[in-house]
């Protein structure tokens, strides 16, 4: 069953049937992996034929770099919320830490694709992709870099640093389901003290 995240990552400004058959995309490669779903598969679990699929999608390769660019897209917009949030790079990076974890918990299904199959995405979307993970980064880096400035952030490589953050809500994606015991946003917030503390923030500034 898609999970409420990923449903709400389009929510009605295409076709009803282009909108089943990204779902039933995200499910089939969610479950199979890529490469070992067919389009057989994919138009199956969306309740259409096979030449159906290709009447909004030419490949399945463009139902993946579909996934690939909205999953990018939505968690660009979150970090840089978190960015504009405050002027406090501790506050920015709490934002940011617990946000991106809520949400890769919550899209867990689609966090696996979008960061897992990136090299099952032909070049030119590859490409696309590529650039939108750089500005997460770079997102990441800029508050990592104003904290490092303000002494609020000790870390000896802010560039390491940054690519620790994200990968730390990257992975919540890889492991977490329906059953786990703490809900996305009591991890988010867990992940956030925990991400503050890694880059060396003040005791009291973690626990506020």
């Amino acid at each position: 069953m898609t999970d409420p995240a990923t449903a709400a990552l389009w929510p009605g400004e295409r076709t009803e049937a282009a909108r089943r058959l990204l779902l039933a995309a995200v499910d089939s490669f969610a479950r199979r992996g890529y490469h070992a779903t067919t389009t057989r598969d994919i138009a199956t679990a969306a309740g259409m034929s096979p030449a159906a699929l290709y009447i909004h999608y030419p490949s399945k390769a463009a139902l993946l770099a579909e996934i690939s660019r909205t999953g990018h897209r939505a968690t660009l917009e979150l970090v840089e919320r978190a960015e504009a949030s405050s002027t406090d790079p501790v506050a920015q990076m709490r934002a940011l830490a617990e946000s991106f974890t809520t949400w890769h918990a919550r899209g867990h299904t689609v966090g696996r694709i979008v960061n897992h199959e990136l090299h099952a995405l032909p070049e030119e979307d590859f490409a696309a992709v590529a650039e939108l993970r750089i500005r997460i980064e770079e997102t990441v880096l800029r508050i990592i870099a104003r904290g490092v400035a303000e002494d609020v952030f000790q870390v000896p490589d802010q560039r390491t640093a940054a690519r620790a953050v994200t990968s730390l809500g990257i992975d919540v994606s890889r492991w977490y389901t329906e059953r786990s015991s703490e809900s996305p946003e009591e991890l988010g917030r867990r992940y956030g003290q925990l991400v503050l503390r890694m880059l060396g923030a003040p005791a009291g500034a973690v626990e506020g």
